[in-house]
């Protein structure tokens, strides 16, 4: 009754604006958008599981909670919406506040209620668009004060980027409260894996499986292999404490962040890039060799790690050879001319060793669209490949002619791997949402005083586009664009409109950013 009676207040509340008549309403899209979606997925749904909100619930749900969006290709609109739709399943209400679920339904590594750490940080980077933020905010303090703290807590199961999500998610929120009773926290977090992850030469190390990518080409159940994740994620979250100390006034830990964070970053160039073949592999224990190339070795890109040199950028040319990374369906987590390539698939269900995965294709998206937005040197890489590589992605969600998210799939035809095994179905284990929000339309959330836009859309691709009331530190922004003036009639150009009110513009698809 509890869950119900919240439900029915924060409806209430956050989605009042959405029964407003057209002449109240500042915002563009209306929720007509979003209802023709939910209702084709629920009628493809036999719903085996239901968690707080069911599919009868959803369109409520989804109307007051997240941003709404549409663009010429098809493709993409309804993925994002059927990922939101998803997402929604796997919230559960818990007698320590909500959580995401991976699996939809229990598996035998879960922890308490059917939790798992293992895609926190990229749970957390698709629900900070949620315009009410109790879910998140208690989907984090579950992990930092509740479950970490039980006998037999899951949370170190698996390697995570909690400290960097948690920063990305500020930038949205700009709770600063929040941000200082989480950081002792996430602090002490930091030190956990500095104590049981560090090797002699202050790289960290992990297993595969404990990555959450086992059976791989790079390493084992048992091998203490310094792999280009662990490293990239410390780096990462080390990054956020730094910044996130400095928020808050407290300078010795800022710096204290910010040497390790230089220090990982001299010890990942030193002993993982491999100059001759242009990539960050894992440095192998058994005898200190570099393992073949994986898509791991584009994730120290999606923490902006790498220097901004030609050198690095070349790395990226793999995604672009079909003997490298590409594939009919997306992009392979091991090199196609690697010789043990799709070997390791008998008598196991969870290969990395080519195979394609949600999880690992959206860390490498955002890799790929952080060094587009971010770097000057780019290599082959393009605005058009980027939107090729997601437009795959998208397409990859299906399943005997309907919308599916699953485990893992063939690279070649599409199959996902598991087949029709329960647990896969609507795998929470990856992100699509944030890289059509935060890459290809370009909001750059910071703690600078700016608003920042820099669309990944390729020029004269589309002709319009409108991502609207997407929650933005206090305020809700619209975001669309309009070449010749007359989809949205409020002129040509790239326009951002804060609760109705236009605060940013450009004529052409080009980056904005003006203060805040």
């Amino acid at each position: 009754m509890k869950s119900v009676v919240f439900f029915a207040l924060m409806y209430l509340i956050v989605g009042f604006s959405l029964s407003a008549n057209a002449q109240e309403n500042p915002y563009i899209l209306n929720v007509e958008i979003l209802q023709s979606h939910v209702e084709s997925f629920n009628v493809d749904d036999a719903e085996h599981v239901v968690n707080l909100i069911s599919n009868d619930q959803s369109l409520d749900w989804l109307a007051s909670n997240i941003p709404l969006f549409e663009c010429p290709d098809d493709k993409l609109t309804e993925v994002y919406y059927y990922r939101w739709w998803s997402f929604r399943k796997h919230l559960k209400e818990t007698p320590q506040g909500f959580i995401f679920t991976e699996f939809i339904t229990p598996v035998k590594h879960d922890g308490p209620f059917n939790s798992i750490s293992c895609a926190l940080g990229h749970h957390i980077y698709e629900g900070r668009w949620l315009k009410n933020t109790v879910y998140i905010d208690q989907y984090i303090d579950f992990w930092l004060k509740y479950e970490q703290k039980q006998p037999d807590s899951k949370f170190h199961n698996f390697s995570n980027w909690l400290s960097d999500a948690v920063y990305n998610y500020y930038l949205v929120k700009r709770d600063t409260a929040q941000l200082t009773a989480l950081l002792p926290l996430l602090d002490t977090e930091y030190q956990h894996w500095v104590d049981t992850r560090s090797l002699d030469n202050g790289l960290f190390w992990q297993h595969d499986v404990k990555d959450g990518m086992e059976e791989s080409v790079s390493g084992g159940r048992r091998e203490k292999n310094a792999r280009p994740t662990i490293n990239s994620y410390m780096y990462g979250n080390a990054v956020a404490l730094q910044r996130m100390a400095a928020i808050v006034g407290n300078q010795p830990l800022a710096q204290k962040y910010k040497d390790e964070a230089n220090r990982i970053k001299r010890l990942v160039d030193e002993n993982l890039w491999d100059s001759a073949g242009k990539s960050y592999r894992t440095k192998l224990a058994a005898d200190s060799s570099l393992a073949p190339r994986e898509a791991i070795g584009f994730i120290p890109w999606y923490f902006n790690m790498v220097d901004d040199r030609g050198e690095f950028a070349k790395a990226w040319s793999q995604v672009m050879d079909t003997m490298g990374f590409k594939a009919p369906w997306g992009l392979t987590t091991a090199e196609r001319r690697e010789p043990t390539f799709r070997t390791r698939g008998s008598g196991h269900g969870c290969e990395w060793d080519g195979a394609l995965w949600p999880f690992a294709s959206t860390q490498t998206l955002k890799a790929l669209a952080n060094l587009l937005s971010s770097y000057k040197h780019h290599g082959d890489m393009t605005k058009a490949l980027y939107y090729e590589e997601l437009r795959k992605y998208a397409e990859s969600h299906q399943k005997d002619g309907k919308l599916y998210l699953g485990e893992y799939q063939d690279e070649v035809t599409g199959e996902w791997l598991k087949g029709d095994n329960p647990r896969s179905e609507f795998y929470n284990h990856s992100g699509f949402i944030d890289l059509i929000i935060n890459d290809l339309i370009g909001l750059k959330p910071n703690d600078e005083g700016k608003l920042v836009l820099k669309p990944l859309v390729p020029k004269g691709k589309w002709k319009w586009f409108c991502l609207d009331q997407v929650p933005y530190q206090g305020k809700l922004l619209t975001v669309l664009w309009d070449e010749h003036g007359n989809k949205y009639g409020k002129g040509k150009g790239l326009r951002v409109f804060a609760d109705g009110k236009q605060v940013a513009f450009s004529e052409k698809l080009t980056p904005i950013s003006v203060d805040w």
